[in-house]
């Protein structure tokens, strides 16, 4: 084969390695092995010493040095003209040749949703602007996809692909998602005068939890359920990077059912509502780095499935790293769920910086028993809280319906080491069930200034507080 073509077969038999490497690779170093699907230390301790392992199996994608410029398929950088066809006339034809890079010259865009295919690189130059139509009715047809962790045929994400492999949206420009107080973003609800979100989120819910068919749930007329800015669906080798992304309809960069994910270096700034910075859900092997997150909602979110659904695929979001990001404002800086009912496991955070009185949390763990589903190995070191509106650490199993389901979460083996805070209202709020306590919390060698509430901890067993600071303890 030709070092710079790939074949699906190939690059098929590398995911197998991947999604079966984790046991068979580390057990063979005398590290970890795999018990019950639970990371197990056999020789050492140290959680961490899994992470270099790891970083040596999250490969980026590598395209041929072979160049298609949307501008010999007609595209014009005017910023009036409709340059979507344009666009994925070159995708298509990149694709075909065996695959390099789609190049966006200076200049802005207009475009509606554009579909990658395997071995291609949309590649935005310094001064790209890509700018998304904020018309709904130029994402359809509806393509396969989820919505807060239940599938479904909805609007096209904006920059999409399904089962595709080695794909890549990197460069110095610009994504502009066209997300404003009068497009895409009045769709959330109450907040913005529309109740529509919300009542065809539980239709939505209502259909799988009945059973019906993923490709069978369409919203009649206008869902009002928010199409993801980039998501790649079911594909291996996935690279996104440096680019700046602005004003996002929904969840900003959104990988679902992936694996070899590399997210890096990348700025994004949109305060729209659930403008998640970066959500893998039910992915295996992510690394997020380098990143910069000034977002109106989470910043990064761990997911695996929403209920019926997240059971009925039970696809664990397992293996994530996270380091060197900067964590502006947000709901939480790492969280995991709450769409979280097919599990996560080992979820590594280092190196981070976390500072607005608009971030409420520095490590967050949403959940109920309506969701369901386990976490495992969360660990978090070495981060600099500045200010943080609500609480360092907060774990949660009565996340908005609360104690109503028959689906009892279970969370075990977080770790959390050498975190400071200059200014932190609450170290700990910890609230787990009495038949379902949270499990095995260690927090070492941390120290938090001018905290003004007393920690929360409820139905938590084997909590571990070694060397740890604040105002409120002696």
């Amino acid at each position: 084969m030709n070092k710079n073509n790939f074949s699906n077969e190939s690059i098929m038999l590398e995911r197998r390695k991947f999604l079966g490497g984790t046991a068979a690779l580390v057990a063979g170093a005398s590290l970890f092995t795999f018990t019950g699907c639970v990371l197990q230390s056999k020789n050492v301790s140290d959680p961490w010493q899994y992470v270099a392992d790891l970083r040596t199996r999250i490969k980026i994608p590598v395209f041929p040095e072979r160049d298609f410029d949307i501008a010999s398929f007609g595209a014009v950088g005017d910023g009036e003209k409709d340059c979507t066809t344009s666009i994925n006339d070159a995708v298509r034809a990149c694709s075909k040749a065996g695959g390099g890079r789609v190049v966006v010259a200076a200049g802005t865009y207009k475009t509606g949703p554009i579909h990658l295919l395997s071995n291609v690189n949309l590649h935005l130059k310094d001064g790209a602007t890509l700018s998304f139509y904020n018309e709904p009715e130029r994402y359809l047809p509806t393509v396969f996809t989820r919505w807060e962790g239940t599938e479904l045929m909805n609007y096209s994400p904006l920059i999409y692909a399904y089962k595709q492999v080695n794909i890549a949206v990197t460069g110095k420009g610009t994504l502009d998602g066209g997300g404003d107080k009068t497009h895409w973003w009045p769709w959330k609800g109450k907040k913005y005068g529309h109740k529509n979100d919300e009542q065809n989120r539980d239709a939505l819910i209502a259909m799988s939890d009945k059973g019906v068919p993923p490709e069978q749930r369409i919203i009649e007329g206008k869902s009002y359920l928010r199409p993801s800015f980039i998501q790649p669906y079911d594909c291996h080798n996935v690279l996104i990077e440096g680019i700046k992304v602005r004003k996002g309809p929904f969840w900003n960069i959104h990988p679902v059912l992936c694996t070899n994910v590399t997210v890096r270096n990348l700025d994004i700034n949109t305060h729209g509502p659930n403008n998640d910075g970066c959500n893998p859900e039910s992915c295996k092997g992510v690394l997020i780095e380098n990143c910069t997150f000034d977002v109106g909602d989470d910043c990064i979110a761990i997911k695996s499935g929403r209920n019926t659904d997240g059971r009925r695929l039970a696809t664990p979001c397992e293996d994530i790293i996270i380091a060197n990001c900067h964590m502006k404002d947000g709901h939480g800086g790492v969280v995991v769920g709450s769409e979280m009912s097919g599990g996560v496991r080992n979820v590594f955070a280092e190196d981070c910086i976390m500072d607005s009185p608009d971030l409420w949390y520095a490590l967050r763990i949403k959940t109920n028993s309506l969701r369901g589903g386990f976490v495992e190995g969360i660990h978090m070191r070495n981060v600099e809280i500045g200010t943080i509106g609500k609480a360092a650490f907060r774990i949660n199993f009565h996340y908005q319906k609360g104690d109503v389901g028959n689906f009892v979460p279970r969370v075990s083996n977080v770790t959390v080491s050498n975190v400071t805070g200059k200014n932190v209202k609450q170290v700990l709020s910890m609230r787990g069930y009495e038949r379902s306590p949270i499990n095995g919390v260690k927090i070492t060698d941390c120290k938090f200034s001018n905290v003004q509430k007393a920690d929360v901890v409820e139905n938590v067993k084997n909590l571990v507080m070694d060397n740890v600071s604040s105002d409120f303890y002696s």
